[in-house]
Formats: C-alpha cells, sequence, structure tokens
C-alpha cells in the first residue's frame, strides 16, 4: 500500500510539474535554472564553511602550529 500511496504522490507532482510547465511556457526554464542554481551556491558555500571549520580544526591541533592550545 505504501508503494501504490508513493506513485500516486509522484503521479501528482508530475501532472502539477506539466500543468506548470504549459502556463509558464518560455518562462519555466529560467525558473528552474534559479532553482538549480540558487541550491548549488547554498550547497557550495556550506561545502566550503565545513572545509575551512575542518581546516582550522586541523590547524589548531597540529603541534607547534599558531594558535595552537598546547602548553610549553
Amino acid at each position: 500500500m505504501r508503494t501504490f500511496l508513493h506513485f500516486l504522490l509522484y503521479m501528482v507532482v508530475a501532472v502539477a510539474v506539466i500543468v506548470l510547465a504549459a502556463i509558464l511556457g518560455a518562462v519555466g526554464a529560467w525558473y528552474f535554472a534559479w532553482l538549480v542554481g540558487t541550491t548549488m551556491i547554498v550547497l557550495i558555500s556550506a561545502a566550503g564553511a565545513a572545509l575551512l571549520d575542518a581546516q582550522e580544526e586541523h590547524a589548531r591541533e597540529a603541534p607547534g602550529a599558531i594558535g595552537s592550545y598546547e602548553q610549553t
């Protein structure tokens, strides 16, 4: 039954997308590109922030690094 409900949900989404594409016409491609671009820039920014955080943490833990918390 769960599979059937998923199928119905996806069919409703597909019909909604087709109706929106028919209404929007040529402008629909611009909205799609805007959504994909916005999603990508958010994901790339989050990945960059995570990488920077990991690099700073690694630099703090390295022996003899500037800003290291080791007592000498």
